[in-house]
Parts: structure tokens; C-alpha cells; sequence
């Protein structure tokens, strides 16, 4: 436990609360074709959400982060075990593999997994120190970090979940390519994911039929959606192109709260959820979609500098985890919901209705205040070991 007086950030603390505040406006206009007798049945379920999520966060936060470094890899391990608990005897819902059933509750162990693994990435990449090591030792430790990926990525996607196994491998990239590993072996990493997709690319325009079998066909849907809208306009670009459409139509100040004409006809399906984007760019328009995006980045550079401030690089590394963590869902969500990414299913931090990606989120942030919270400043230091 902490000796001294919590030092609370209220930058961060009021970067939350002004997201909670978006959020509720958002689930509200979004949530009400779903249940027209209770227009504040979602809001009211998002609040109890939200007050979970900062008693999570809280309880993280007081928690002393560097005694997770010895835990990091058992934890690691007991992510995949549920991973494979779920593989097994998992529940399944719409075509999807990805939660255990407690009775009262249902879990998804993929949420989890993106802590446990920026844990184990940072214990793993803070023992080689800050100074960059030569290409020769830097082959065991990228293989390492690689295999920590791969096997909740490998777990994830075979659910499927295209969305959350992105995420595992946004947080690994964002951790390597920070770390001090050859810049040698990080120009061999790009180049080898740059050929990968370009592997990706010719099989889809020679051996469609080899294409075919690597992803599911509701993921071959999404991508033909995704890159054709219109001639899809009436099955898988539909959410795309109502999305936009709504988005547009919100210009310069938006239609105003619930007066979206997509959103409150029902248009854009999962509004209050993957798309709630949509009713953002529609409603608030384009000056209330600019104050989100500001948010994020305000979120994201006040995390940077929790990093700088880190006692250790295990602090670090685990500030730039969670930078990756909610900087890719940010990219990716607004992304697909204006045309620029496939459609993965994704929530939108802290904005999105629902409990789980919340959850995981306000861990992650409840890591960060943890490290904010034992950082000290030394008059004449230099900066970390």
C-alpha cells in the first residue's frame, strides 16, 4: 500500500468523466430503438457499468504495479488457460465462441488477455534495459515476445474474434518497436508484416480459393462490405454505408440530441455499441466528433507522460501497453465507421454501452494511476534504472 497522501490526477480523472459524459449522451440517442417503454434502460445499465469500471479502476490503482512483475507470466498463463477453457466448453452466441458462463454472469476471457499480456511483454522487455541491445541478443527476446503473442492471437481469432486478436497484436507491435531491440531487427519485423499482408493481397487476387480458408466467410463479408458499400449496400455494407451516411449528414454542428434522422429510424444497427461513432458524427457533428477525437489524444499524451515520470521500465513499458491498447480501438472503431477499416466489431472506448471492454479499459487505466501514483521526482536524477 501506498505511504504517503495519493497524489489523485485530475487531468486523467477528468478526461473520464467528460467520456462518461459523451457516453451516456451517446447511448441514450443510440440505445432507444432498441427499447421504446424504457428509452433509459441502456443509460441506466451504462451508469452501473461505469461506477464497476472506476471501483475496478480504484482498486487497481492502489494495488502497488511492481509487485506484478514476478506475477506477470502466471498470469499470462492463466489468460490462456481460459482461452482454452473457452475453446472447449466456451458459450457461443451469433456464430461466435467467446465467453464462459458463470451462471449470473458470462465472461470473456479475450478482455483479460489484453492485460495479462501487456504484463508479460513488459516484464519480458524491461529486463533487457533502456540501452539498445545488438541484433544477436536481440533474436531471443523478440522470439519470445513473438510466441506470447502468437498463442492468444492463434486463440482469439479462432473464436472468431477478428477485432480483440488485432488488439493483441497492436499492443505486441507498440511494445517492440519501443523497446530497445535492434533497430535491425525491428526494420526485419516490418518488412516481414509488410510482406505478410502483400502475401495476403496476392492470395485474394490469384488463390481466392486458399483466401477463402483462412477467414471465415461473416470476415470475407465484412472486407467485401468494407470495400465495396455500395454494391452491398443491402447486406454487408449496409452498416457502413448508413454509418457514413449519418455522419455526413451531421456537417458542421450535427442535427442535435436525439434528432439524428439515421440513428433515431433505426438505420445504424448496434448504434449505442460498435457504432456509436455514427451517432456522435450525426447528432454532434463534425465540432462534437473533433472534442471526442481531442479527448482521446488528450487521454492518450497525458498517459505519455505518467510514462516519462515511471520509476522502472516495467512502468513504462506497461503506460506505452495501454497507449497501444486504447490508441488502436480508437483508430480502428472511428476507422470502420467512416469507411477507412473493415467493420471488426470493435467498441469504442469508454464511450461504447456494454461492461467488458469497460472493464478492461478502466483496468489498464487503473494500471497506469498505479505507476503515476509511486512515481517520484528526483532533484538531480537523470531518469529510470
Amino acid at each position: 500500500m501506498l505511504q504517503r497522501p495519493l497524489r489523485i490526477d485530475y487531468t486523467l480523472l477528468s478526461i473520464i468523466i467528460c467520456l462518461f459524459i459523451f457516453s451516456l449522451l451517446a447511448v441514450n440517442s443510440g440505445s432507444g430503438q432498441y427499447n421504446p417503454e424504457d428509452p433509459y434502460y441502456f443509460v441506466i445499465r451504462q451508469v452501473i457499468w461505469y461506477i464497476l469500471g472506476f471501483t475496478i479502476m480504484i482498486g487497481v490503482a492502489l494495488f502497488d504495479y511492481e509487485l506484478l512483475e514476478k506475477w506477470a507470466l502466471p498470469l499470462y498463463a492463466a489468460g490462456v488457460g481460459l482461452l482454452l477453457l473457452v475453446h472447449f466448453f466456451g458459450t457461443t452466441k451469433n456464430g461466435s465462441q467467446r465467453w464462459i458462463s458463470l451462471g449470473f454472469i458470462e465472461v470473456q476471457p479475450s478482455e483479460f488477455m489484453k492485460i495479462f499480456l501487456i504484463l508479460a511483454l513488459a516484464a519480458t522487455l524491461s529486463r533487457i534495459g533502456k540501452d539498445r541491445i545488438s541484433f544477436k541478443k536481440s533474436i531471443p527476446i523478440t522470439i519470445k515476445s513473438i510466441l506470447l503473442t502468437v498463442v492468444p492471437f492463434v486463440l482469439i481469432l479462432v473464436q472468431p474474434d477478428l477485432g480483440s486478436a488485432l488488439m493483441i497484436a497492436a499492443v505486441s507491435i507498440t511494445l517492440i518497436f519501443i523497446s530497445s531491440i535492434s533497430s535491425k531487427m525491428i526494420s526485419l519485423l516490418l518488412i516481414s508484416m509488410t510482406a505478410m499482408l502483400g502475401f495476403l493481397i496476392f492470395l485474394y487476387r490469384v488463390y481466392f480459393d486458399i483466401f477463402t480458408t483462412i477467414f471465415k466467410p461473416h470476415q470475407l463479408g465484412r472486407i467485401y462490405g468494407w470495400l465495396s458499400p455500395q454494391e452491398f449496400g443491402s447486406g454487408y455494407g449496409y452498416q457502413l454505408q448508413q454509418s457514413m451516411l449519418g455522419i455526413g449528414s451531421g456537417q458542421i454542428t450535427g442535427a442535435g440530441f436525439n434528432q439524428g434522422v439515421q440513428v433515431q429510424n433505426g438505420k445504424i444497427p448496434e448504434a449505442h455499441t460498435d457504432f456509436i461513432f455514427a451517432v456522435i458524427g450525426e447528432e454532434f457533428g463534425f465540432i462534437g466528433a473533433s472534442i471526442l477525437i481531442f479527448l482521446y489524444f488528450l487521454l492518450i499524451y497525458r498517459i505519455i507522460t505518467i510514462a516519462l515520470k515511471a520509476n522502472n521500465l516495467f512502468g513504462v513499458y506497461i503506460c506505452v501497453g495501454v497507449i497501444g491498447l486504447i490508441a488502436s480501438q480508437v483508430f480502428q472503431n472511428i476507422g470502420m465507421t467512416i469507411g477507412i477499416m473493415p467493420i471488426t466489431g470493435l467498441a469504442l472506448p469508454f464511450l461504447s454501452y456494454g461492461g467488458s471492454a469497460l472493464f478492461t479499459n478502466m483496468m489498464a487505466l487503473g494500471l497506469v494511476i498505479s505507476v503515476h501514483l509511486r512515481s517520484k521526482d528526483y532533484m538531480f536524477s537523470n531518469k529510470t534504472t
